[in-house]
């Protein structure tokens, strides 16, 4: 009715909100149950509460963590309530999920270091006037030990040891304390105290989100929706191609810090510009699907356009919300100074230098130059590193194995990240 459009008009048509909200998702439980949300929502003209929490593991957080952030501040946009739990009780016990044996425990110093960290860079990319920051110490800390037992009365062992992490450790004979068994237990929990109508998480976070809804029944409450995104791949993810050479996908580590191929929120802004622009363009896409604030609409215009601009469109985004536009703009500058496809820095100047010799005086193949300059031990090696993204020529990602160097021409050849020559071609 009328009445009804007027009192829901801070609210999109649920439609429009499912397309935005939808976007990245992995898993979405249960899809309807969602809708009816939404709906209800709009109705009373009342903000979901939407939960996502965080285990103060480390100090800094990079990309990769800002998946669910970024989702959070959609949800934000959207109108809806976002609280920002910071696991410092969790942290505490460990969170088992993807560990092949117990994870240590923080220190009460590790923990309020790490808190404050995150409280700071999370509001990089959420509104603080629309975040509620809460810490699940304040429930689970004032749990007495037979509270403790009701609410691992409500979960049975079968179901805790299904866990896909338990199952390995089990069938390896390898240990399980009896603390991991609680920690879903408590982060499930936090959905009761919160009373969440959404909780979001990482792929490898199902299993403990599907406890929170269960415990959220067994408290009579409405279960929480829950939303799964992807794990990000670093900045050296490659594209995964058919035999006919057509992307099907994209591959690599997940972005992490120990392996150097993250990049991190506080970074300076030049950091953060160049290393957007050095990933290829499939994980340039994937980026856009989960990093990005524009709409699917905006996304793909920039398809129709030069995958160039799309990936410096992308990068100052990036730069813009940890930084400033300002320094969007500088770091455009600085790339297009030291690190533009057209200027041989990407290569050290100390790299050694290789004068190849081509047989007709037309050039030589860049697979063989490559060989020849001993960057790759075979042909068949030189050819897998360009398919996977690894080869730049003159500082540009190189996608083609025919490619010729041409004759005459000294060209900055790396591959790679630390092989690296100058080769001319007689």
């Amino acid at each position: 009715s009328a009445v009804e459009d007027c009192m829901s008009s801070r609210f999109l048509p649920v439609d429009e909100q499912m397309e935005i909200l939808c976007r990245g998702v992995v898993d979405l439980e249960v899809k309807e149950e969602f809708k009816k949300k939404l709906e209800a929502s709009r109705a009373e003209d009342r903000p979901l509460l939407v939960k996502a929490g965080f285990d103060p593991t480390a100090p800094d957080l990079h990309l990769g963590h800002t998946v669910l952030i970024t989702k959070m501040r959609q949800f934000q946009k959207l109108g809806h309530r976002v609280v920002f739990l910071i696991g410092d009780f969790t942290g505490r016990i460990g969170d088992p999920t993807g560990k092949n044996s117990t994870r240590p425990a923080l220190t009460e110093d590790e923990i309020v270091a790490n808190a404050a960290t995150y409280k700071r860079q999370v509001f990089k990319i959420l509104d603080p006037e629309q975040t509620e920051v809460r810490f699940n110490s304040e429930w689970l800390k004032k749990m007495g030990f037979d509270d403790v037992i009701r609410l691992a009365g409500k979960y049975t062992v079968a179901r805790m040891i299904e866990r896909d992490d338990f199952e390995k450790r089990l069938k390896a004979g390898q240990s399980i304390s009896m603390h991991e068994l609680l920690y879903p237990l408590a982060q499930g929990y936090d959905s009761v105290a919160l009373k969440a109508d959404i909780e979001l998480g990482g792929t490898d976070q199902k299993f403990n989100l599907l406890v929170g809804r269960e415990l959220m029944h067994k408290h009579d409450l409405k279960p929480q929706c829950i939303m799964t995104l992807p794990i990000l791949e670093g900045t050296d993810g490659y594209e995964v191609k058919d035999d006919a050479g057509n992307v099907t996908g994209v591959a690599g580590p997940k972005m992490s810090k120990s392996l150097g191929n993250y990049i991190g929120v506080e970074e300076p802004p030049e950091e953060q510009f160049g290393k957007m622009m050095s990933i290829c363009d499939g994980l340039m896409w994937r980026y856009y699907d989960l990093l990005s604030e524009k709409s699917s609409d905006d996304i793909a215009a920039l398809k129709a356009g030069h995958p160039m601009e799309a990936k410096i469109a992308l990068a100052k985004e990036i730069v813009t919300r940890f930084h400033s536009a300002d320094d969007a703009d500088r770091g455009l500058a600085h790339f297009q100074s030291i690190v533009n496809p057209q200027n041989k820095h990407t290569v050290p100047d100390d790299a050694p230098r290789i004068t190849l010799s081509s047989e007709d005086g037309q050039g030589m193949p860049l697979v063989d130059a490559m060989v020849e300059a001993s960057l790759v031990k075979s042909k068949g090696e030189g050819r897998r590193m360009i398919g996977q993204n690894a080869v730049s020529v003159d500082g540009t990602r190189i996608t083609d194995a025919a490619l010729v160097l041409d004759a005459g021409q000294t060209h900055a050849v790396k591959v790679g990240r630390r092989r690296f020559a100058h080769i001319t071609v007689d």
